[in-house]
């Protein structure tokens, strides 16, 4: 799924807002704010307070424009979050390949070894940790043929870190299928060298990942058919109207994942539109702002209605991701914690930019409660916390079905970045038991995990900006 992506340029059906209360009583409805034509130019206007959460649109402009976006877009320029680990050549395990794109945008340039700093190729994937990173032991880990296979030369403080790293990623709290980095497919990428953009990929092999998304992995009856959807049969004079119907009446658990993966979409098509490929001149290609295209992906007349569902669930996905860097902040704020590449001053000014981008979003007054969900019956709230966690994790097994490469490197960490933000919401207690001075028992991230958490948010934030941007380009054009 890139910015590019796993949409087609033809029948994107994402589809948007929910409606309605708590999980164990009955569903009410919200009026969604409207959209209008004013004069010879169109404005999406997509405002008031978000359902299922007490947090407006102008409030989360203003916040990410004069707070998060500047910070966020420097944090990504470091190097410890600009090399993101990846596996590409995953087999689709739903079913049989189409054969990749073989469209030249779609081609990933992998990082030579050369290039990528010492301190974050060296070892284990958890080097973020001051005693995990003297140089000996980075050695010593480097020729360990596994995480298990820990050198006797290793302090016991470390190889009981270690230990203690390798039981937590085997145990059932993930909400990702993780790309195993010490296979031999894994390969190292310079995010900033492959941008998510326009890539030309669609058409049915786009449209089948996202069909197998929304029918089979949100809690959707076949029968209940989504608006917009190009592969659903005809409906006659079905408006899409009996979809959100049946929205309504679902409980706050199951609303909250559809709107997760309506807005993880939303910003995809932004990304889209936002960076989408105008012209290419003696092989020089020119990119920016579509507004043809974002106004048929988001306008409210071509969309019949779908463009403001889907930009408003793209705001409460941001809501989502936000609420959890404030939660994880204690995490980083330890002083073991160190984001480690081997250069000493580079690796200070890095986590000082992230602890500063931490309390910016514990200052945001209006966060999603998390703790609104899975809060009734504790044996029941226990199995749809699983199956939501199986559902998202799925979610992420399909990524690897993505045909292109671009498209499935950036498809593959925005969901692992959403998926680890849904383990730190639901991992509070032990977040709060965290020891200062040595590694947690009951909580751990990988570095994988938090590169693909921030980026993962840095792309949200880029969404929002890119919606204000769009907003007055075409307020400022002749453009119908």
């Amino acid at each position: 799924m890139t910015t590019d992506s796993l949409s087609s340029s033809e029948t994107d059906a994402l589809e948007g807002d929910s409606l309605g209360h708590g999980c164990q009583e009955a569903a009410g409805g919200s009026e969604i704010p409207g959209e209008l034509l004013r004069g010879t130019h169109w404005e999406v206007q997509v405002t008031g307070v978000l359902d299922d959460c007490l947090c407006d649109v102008d409030s989360i402009d203003n916040f990410n424009t004069f707070k998060i976006f500047p910070k966020i877009k420097k944090l990504q320029e470091r190097d410890y979050f600009r090399y993101y680990k990846v596996n590409l050549k995953r087999p689709c395990p739903f079913w049989a390949e189409d054969g990749h794109c073989s469209i030249k945008d779609c081609h990933v340039e992998p990082c030579p070894e050369s290039k990528i700093p010492v301190g974050i190729k060296a070892g284990s994937s958890n080097k973020y940790l001051k005693v995990a990173n003297n140089t000996k032991e980075l050695e010593d880990c480097e020729q360990a043929s596994k995480l298990g296979a820990i050198n006797s030369t290793l302090s016991n403080q470390s190889r009981e870190a270690f230990i203690d790293w390798a039981r937590y990623d085997d145990s059932q709290d993930h909400f990702c299928e993780l790309d195993d980095e010490r296979s031999p497919a894994a390969q190292y990428v310079d995010l900033l060298l492959n941008p998510e953009r326009y890539t030309g990929y669609k058409g049915p092999s786009a449209w089948r990942v996202w069909n197998s998304i929304y029918e089979e992995n949100c809690f959707k009856p076949r029968s209940v058919y989504r608006p917009l959807n190009p592969l659903a049969p005809s409906r006659g004079e079905d408006d899409g109207e009996s979809f959100y119907t049946w929205l309504e009446g679902l409980c706050l658990e199951k609303r909250v994942f559809y709107k997760l993966i309506s807005g993880l979409h939303a910003s995809i098509n932004l990304h889209l539109c936002a960076n989408y490929l105008l012209e290419e001149t003696w092989g020089k290609p020119t990119w920016g702002p579509n507004m043809k295209e974002f106004k048929r992906r988001f306008d409210p007349v071509e969309t019949k209605g779908e463009g403001p569902r889907r930009l408003k669930n793209l705001y409460f996905l941001y809501l989502i991701e936000l609420r959890a860097l404030s939660k994880v902040a204690p995490y980083f704020e330890r002083s073991i914690v160190d984001l480690y590449t081997g250069n000493v001053k580079e690796d200070a000014d890095t986590k000082t930019l992230l602890l500063n981008i931490f309390q910016d979003t514990k200052s945001f007054p209006m966060h999603f409660d998390e703790k609104s969900m899975f809060a009734g019956d504790k044996k029941g709230a226990k199995s749809l916390k699983e199956e939501f966690r199986l559902h998202f994790k799925n979610i992420s097994r399909i990524m690897d079905c993505v045909g292109c490469d671009k498209c499935r490197l950036w498809g593959k960490l925005q969901t692992q970045g959403l998926g680890t933000a849904l383990k730190i919401l639901f991992s509070e207690k032990e977040i709060q038991k965290l020891p200062e001075n040595s590694p947690s028992k009951g909580f751990q991230l990988t570095r994988q995990e938090i590169v693909a958490l921030l980026n993962a948010f840095g792309r949200l934030s880029t969404s929002i900006k890119e919606l204000q941007n769009f907003k007055v380009l075409l307020q400022h054009s002749s453009f119908i």
